[in-house]
Order: C-alpha cells, then sequence, then structure tokens
C-alpha cells in the first residue's frame, strides 16, 4: 500500500494513464489534503484510503479527458465535494468551470477550494440547476447524478443548441439510455456510449453523452410582475450566470468590495438609515420577488429570483438589502497629526467582530479606528450589520499589518493579559490601543510598551476581542470622557475564524 504522498498520487495517476504537469500534480495533492481535512465535518465523501480516493475520486474524474474534448464553459451539476470539477479544472486550466452545488457547507467548501489553489475561470453555483440557470452553457457533467431523461429534462434550458450533457455512469444504465432517445429524442440524441474500467480496480464506468438539438425546450414560468404602483427602475436577476449577480456576489467578500467599490448593507435599520441620510451613496435595492420596493422611486430596484436573494442575503435578514457606494478608507500616518482622545488600532479579521468593536468605538467616543492590514474589510455584510449605523459615526483608516506598527507620536497602550489592571490606567489626552490578533493575539514588540489588562475570573481564559475592546472603551471613556468634537457622515476622514483573543486574566 503507497504511503499518502505527492509521488505516491503521481504514481497512480500514471499508473492510470493521466499525465499532469507538476504544478498541476501539486495542486491535486492540495485539494486532497483539504478534502480529507474537511471530510470529518462535512462527510464529503465515504471513501478513506488514500490509494482508494485516488483511483476513485480522481483517476475516474480525469479519464474524462482521454475520451472526450470537453466543451468550455462546463457545469459540474452535483459537484459535492469538487468532483470531477476541480480534478478537470486542475488538468485543463483553459476549461471554464461552473460548480453547481446547492448544499450550503459544501458550497463553502468549495469556494474555500477554489481560492487556495488560486484557480481562475471557475465558479461556484450555489443552487440547484434548474430552470432558474439560463446559461447558455456548451456543456454539462454529472457524476453518477440522477437518472438520464430526468437529467435532460433539467439541464435543457441552460444548454445552448450543439451543447453536451456528459454522463458518467455506472454499467448498468442501457435503461436509461433507452427511454432517454425514446421520450426526450426530440431535444436530445445520443452521439457517445462508451464502457470503460478505471486501471487498478475491478470498477466498470461509462461514458454516455447527449446531444442539445434545436428544438425547444418547454417554456419556463416569467418571474411575477413588479408591483404597477411603483414608478422608478425595475430589473430582475433570475440566472445565476447573469453579469450583475455575479458583481453582486463579490460583494460578499473584503477583496470584491475593494474591486468594485460597493458593498451591500443588510438590515433594516442600518439600511434605512443609509436611505435618510447619505441617499446619494444608494446605488441599488435588493430583495427577492415578492419583496418591497424601494421608499424612493430614484433608487433602481433589483428584484432576485427567492435563490438568488438567499445567496445575497449572507446575515439571514429576509429583508430588502442596499447596494451603497463603498468610500475610500483613507491611509492612516503616525506624522498626521493626532486627535484628542483614543485611536483604536483593529486587526481583527472576523468581520463580526470588526462590526461590533466599531460599535464600541462610536459608542464610547473614540476619535477614530484604524483598520491594521488583517482586518477583515468594515463593509463586510456581517461587519456591516454588527456595526449598525455606528459605520457612518466614527472615522475609519487602513493601517499597516500588526507586526509592522509603530508609533512615536503618541502613547500606544496594548490590551494584554500581562499589563496593569484597567482600573489602575492613567491614559494620557491622547493615547492609541491595540488589541491582538483573534487567537495569537499580540505581536512580540508591542508587549514593550504601556500594556493594560482585564481582570477576570481565573476560570476563564479569555475574553472576545471585540468584547475585551469595548470594556477598555468604557473604562476610558468613564475615566476621561470621549472627545468633545466628533466625526460624522460617510466616513470621509480618513476567510475557520476564531474569535476568542488571550486579552486579560487575574493573575
Amino acid at each position: 500500500m503507497a504511503k499518502p504522498g505527492l509521488q505516491a498520487l503521481g504514481s497512480i495517476l500514471e499508473q492510470a494513464g493521466v499525465s499532469l504537469e507538476p504544478a498541476a500534480l501539486e495542486r491535486l495533492w492540495r485539494y486532497h489534503r483539504m478534502l480529507r481535512e474537511a471530510n470529518a465535518e462535512l462527510n464529503l465523501t465515504r471513501i478513506h484510503n488514500f490509494e482508494n480516493m485516488a483511483r476513485k475520486h480522481y483517476v475516474d474524474s480525469l479519464l474524462v479527458l482521454k475520451h472526450l474534448d470537453l466543451p468550455t464553459p462546463l457545469v459540474d451539476l452535483g459537484s459535492g465535494a469538487g468532483l470531477p470539477g476541480i480534478p478537470l479544472k486542475i488538468a485543463r486550466p483553459d476549461l471554464e468551470m461552473i460548480l453547481a452545488e446547492p448544499r450550503g457547507a459544501r458550497v463553502g467548501f468549495l469556494r474555500r477550494v477554489c481560492e487556495s489553489l488560486g484557480l481562475t475561470g471557475i465558479d461556484v453555483y450555489p443552487h440547484k440547476l434548474d430552470a432558474r440557470f439560463t446559461g447558455p452553457v456548451k456543456g454539462v457533467i454529472s457524476r453518477a447524478v440522477g437518472p438520464i431523461p430526468e437529467t435532460l429534462d433539467l439541464v435543457g434550458h441552460c444548454l445552448e443548441p450543439g451543447g453536451t450533457m456528459i454522463f458518467m455512469k455506472g454499467p448498468d444504465c442501457s435503461d436509461e439510455i433507452d427511454q432517454a432517445q425514446e421520450t426526450r429524442g426530440k431535444t436530445f440524441r445520443l452521439v457517445l456510449d462508451r464502457a470503460y474500467s478505471i486501471p487498478g480496480t475491478p470498477h466498470q464506468r461509462r461514458l454516455v453523452v447527449f446531444e442539445r438539438t434545436a428544438a425547444p425546450m418547454p417554456a419556463r414560468a416569467s418571474a411575477r410582475p413588479a408591483p404597477a404602483e411603483f414608478a422608478g427602475q425595475v430589473r430582475e436577476l433570475t440566472s445565476a450566470s447573469n453579469p450583475l449577480y455575479r458583481q453582486y456576489q463579490d460583494l460578499l467578500t473584503g477583496a470584491g468590495i475593494r474591486k468594485h467599490g460597493m458593498a451591500i448593507m443588510a438590515g433594516a435599520r442600518l439600511r434605512d438609515e443609509i436611505v435618510a441620510r447619505h441617499r446619494e451613496s444608494v446605488l441599488a435595492w435588493l430583495s427577492d420577488l415578492k419583496g418591497s420596493p424601494p421608499p424612493d422611486p430614484s433608487i433602481p430596484w433589483v428584484r432576485l429570483d427567492a435563490d438568488l436573494y438567499k445567496t445575497l442575503d449572507h446575515s439571514g435578514t429576509h429583508a430588502p438589502l442596499v447596494v451603497v457606494r463603498a468610500p475610500e478608507i483613507k491611509p492612516w500616518s503616525d506624522h498626521d497629526p493626532w486627535p484628542d482622545g483614543c485611536t483604536l488600532f483593529v486587526p481583527f479579521q472576523d468581520p463580526e467582530n470588526v462590526g461590533a468593536v466599531i460599535r464600541s468605538a462610536a459608542a464610547f467616543g473614540a476619535a477614530r479606528v484604524v483598520l491594521l492590514r488583517e482586518a477583515a474589510h468594515p463593509f463586510h455584510p456581517r461587519a456591516g450589520r454588527a456595526a449598525g449605523p455606528a459605520l457612518f459615526q466614527v472615522p475609519l483608516l487602513s493601517g499597516p499589518r500588526a507586526a509592522e506598527l509603530k508609533v512615536a507620536a503618541a502613547p500606544l497602550f496594548a490590551l494584554d493579559s500581562t499589563g496593569t489592571p484597567l482600573d489602575q490606567a492613567d491614559f494620557p489626552s491622547r493615547f492609541g490601543l491595540v488589541i491582538g490578533l483573534e487567537g495569537p493575539g499580540l505581536p512580540a514588540h508591542l508587549r514593550t510598551g504601556p500594556r493594560i489588562r482585564i481582570p477576570i475570573q481565573p476560570a476563564v481564559e479569555s475574553l472576545n476581542a471585540a468584547a475585551a475592546a469595548a470594556v477598555a472603551l468604557y473604562a476610558w471613556s468613564k475615566s476621561k470622557g470621549p472627545p468633545k468634537s466628533k466625526g460624522s457622515g460617510l466616513i470621509d476622514s480618513g476567510q475557520s475564524q476564531e474569535k476568542n483573543s488571550v486579552i486579560g486574566r487575574n493573575q
């Protein structure tokens, strides 16, 4: 039995007549390790033995390339753990691949894999591939997902004429093929039926390909019309392949927000505050087909299919969302004048912690918040929901990485478990307060200056990082009071994550 490893994986592939470039083989090995690591929690595969996984998953997926020149774009129907889509994409980087998988936990796994492996030209479609996916695409592939006739009905609407439906089946599918030819012969024709085996195993496989004809498929139901009383612009999105919807999907990540300069804000109170006070920054109002229209007819209303809307409603608010122009977050510099009061330096990677600490900073009168390089984007949907209207009530700036943070113009206090008790701290009129990363805590060089700690019960290891920051800000505001002048307006002043940090312990 081969010992699991990159070399062993390459050897198994070569024995099966499959050859990958070194970079592609290394990617496949990394994918295997991610699959093994996530399997215990997500139940992605019932095969656990390394050699069996290599042959029954990766070789099986890649053998398709020996029999077919795959079409592109290609949809992997019911992708599950990413099979066969991810191995095929690794082997054929030129393929435009769409992984269709409706189960949320598996969607998250697939997105992590694509990001970790640096795969481009690949999308994850987080829904069933039904009539709402309009495409069109040139091909769909499925690995033992459903009977052939029913699957042809499912994919017909998203395949262009001449496009192919590729089935990776077991050997006993003749009845399915016959039924499909008899009942779906007007819209699909059989173009390939090839039997083969997986080398190194007794398993027999059958590759069956149907081609979409030019005959029309049954008409799809149209979207519900918009209420007649809304006089503004209305647009409906029913396909996950729509470019505008893909752009909105990008806004669920910090990288997407930075790329497009836009953000999705969730939560009724925050949404209404933005519409009332910052109308000029509102770009669109998003709802499902049953949702209410925007209060201002000058705001474009985008109505989405229920599943598409559910994906964008990341926090599960079940209420309309707004797309806003994300203001530029200007860089912080130690050489610029320091305002009176507390400048809070935040490295939190968890968006909810970022939002919570911004809310606390506004509540207790911090002069400004400097988001260190590690920090999640403050306009991430989860951060915005946690911050609420406070997102627009305290100036935000961008700073360096925590390991590179150096402050000379004002004292820098660090929250640390070995510092002076918080109730004994003597805060100057202007100072910085830095909090450690969730999990690792503070870099060593930040422990050399003034430190404060929050005394807690010995049995409790630590406080949540955002909660610890709130306690420290409250103590400061009680002892010195918040600054008299505050920034206001739309911040024109300037990926599993741990939520606990080791801040404070009775000593």
